[in-house]
């Protein structure tokens, strides 16, 4: 359940990260989903990695997990501070060639459970992200577009959907 609640938000943000990228909403709103979903995902990372009964896969879930609060969190600093955004550019690298090797090991010991492939595909996709962001942030290649309109695909396909249908009894 606290993978289906962290998706939701994780939708949540992405879409409304794209949205913004676009135009549709301002600087310091935009702060408000990020340091939410970012703070969510830090609790849920945790209780993870460090609660009763955290075992090797938990605390390996726990500390993938962070990568995506670490990133919400950072854009919201940024927002707040004006930063430019190229340290989170290079982070978004360093999460990109992590997420590889995620995608593979998780879709190499997929079972013929439909979520566990899922997941596995979803991290492929979410490289692909943080691969983008690494290149517009950094880089300043002129990805904007390409950017936003990814970022609200996957938070449909890769997010809110799964999020939702984990919630509702409906994925495992």
């Amino acid at each position: 359940m606290l993978l289906g609640l962290s998706l939701l938000y994780v939708g949540a943000v992405l879409i409304l990260n794209g949205l913004w990228m676009l135009g549709r909403i301002g600087e310091r709103e935009i702060m408000v989903i990020n340091v939410f979903t970012g703070m969510l995902t830090l609790l849920v990372s945790l209780r993870m990695a460090l609660g009763e009964g955290a075992d090797a896969a938990s605390i390996k879930a726990g500390a993938f997990s962070l990568l995506f609060s670490l990133t919400y969190l950072w854009v919201a600093c940024n927002r707040l501070s004006g930063a430019d955004g190229r340290g989170l550019g290079w982070f978004s690298l360093f999460v990109s060639l992590t997420a590889i090797p995620i995608s593979f090991d998780m879709l190499s010991t997929a079972t013929a459970s439909a979520g566990e492939r899922w997941l596995g595909a979803s991290w492929a996709a979410w490289a692909v992200l943080w691969l983008l962001f690494f290149m517009l942030l950094a880089l300043r290649k002129p990805l904007q577009r390409l950017t936003a309109w990814t970022a609200i695909g996957q938070g449909i396909a890769t997010g809110w959907i799964p999020g939702f249908l984990i919630l509702t009894g409906r994925l495992s």
